[in-house]
């Protein structure tokens, strides 16, 4: 039986938990945050307001850490010198050199990191890098990719509308495509970025070029309340490929319109805590049970690379 322990229980927790939760062979234990109010809820856990004392008392199988971007580097370090494994809410911090600095640690102490980047977990999204690595419907002739919504404004001390410690819509929603684009394609050859920063809101818009094909991204924190999307339309040889209205779809050239995930529906208000939406799937439960085998197995986690992090990070700090 794995033991789990998750630091911050702010909005993005509320995913992680009842996923660690409904594994049978993993046992959630342990929580942190500064913030007492936010622990009452989990009565019958052990509870801490500092990290310090939780990482002491607790033995840790991994830790999940669901704290602000500018925490993470520092607590994943703190956790893997005590021998425990890392997952990390992305992005794993704002600064490139961060990424080997976690990843030496993890190396140096014999225990694995990963970031937590969700759409390559995602079955909307893997299904497109399958039909991509298949070439079932031909070569990639061009894409584009959203993820749109209002300015986040719950925020524990309104971190994340502070460019500093989130690094706002590149580093916070963007980073979501870019990282797919990176995971299936690898670097891109050249963008070319837009982008219209205020301090009430903030929309970036790249176009990503990749020799013989392009893909057009765009992402906002929109100062009206604009509902969440997240969508993607890949043009092949032989048909499109959507992601609309919360339906995956491919529109072949022979007539034919398959939907090629039942069951997708548009995230509704409530579906999940504090302004953050995601699509109705288990993301979160497949990347989860994806490191907790890495631990049991022992094998890498390399789903997510460390090479692949850095390329991201590198790039989201060119467009920003």
């Amino acid at each position: 039986m794995l033991k789990v322990g998750v630091v911050g229980v702010g909005g993005i927790s509320m995913a992680h938990i009842p996923a660690w939760e409904a594994m049978e062979d993993v046992e959630l234990i342990a929580l942190c945050d500064i913030r007492e109010e936010r622990l009452s809820q989990f009565a019958g856990k052990h509870l801490y307001t500092d990290f310090d004392e939780m990482l002491e008392k607790e033995d840790l199988d991994i830790l999940d850490i669901c704290l602000p971007t500018f925490l993470h580097v520092e607590h994943a370090v703190k956790a893997m010198e005590r021998g425990i494994h890392v997952l990390c809410e992305k992005p794993v911090s704002l600064k490139e050199e961060d990424v080997e600095k976690v990843y030496s640690c993890a190396r140096k102490n014999g225990v694995k990191f990963m970031v937590a980047q969700l759409l390559r977990f995602m079955p909307e999204y893997d299904l497109l890098k399958q039909i991509v690595d298949s070439g079932r419907y031909g070569r990639v002739l061009s894409g584009s990719m959203s993820r749109l919504g209002g300015i986040p404004k719950w925020s524990w001390d309104g971190w994340m509308g502070d460019e500093a410690r989130s690094g706002l819509v590149p580093f916070d929603l963007h980073i979501h495509d870019l990282d797919f684009l990176v995971y299936a394609f690898g670097a891109p050859e050249k963008m070319v970025p837009h982008r219209s920063k205020r301090p009430d809101q903030d929309y970036l818009h790249v176009v990503y070029e990749y020799g013989d094909f392009f893909v057009s991204t765009e992402a906002s924190w929109y100062a009206s309340p604009y509902p969440f999307t997240a969508a993607y339309r890949f043009q092949f040889e032989h048909a499109v490929v959507a992601l609309e209205g919360g339906k995956c779809v491919a529109y072949e050239e022979n007539g034919k319109v398959l939907e090629l995930l039942a069951g997708g529906n548009v995230p509704k208000e409530g579906d999940a805590p504090e302004g953050i939406r995601v699509l109705p799937n288990d993301a979160f439960g497949n990347e989860l049970r994806y490191f907790a085998d890495c631990v049991r197995e022992n094998k890498p986690a390399d789903k997510v690379k460390q090479e692949e992090i850095g390329c991201v990070l590198k790039l989201l700090l060119q467009v920003s």
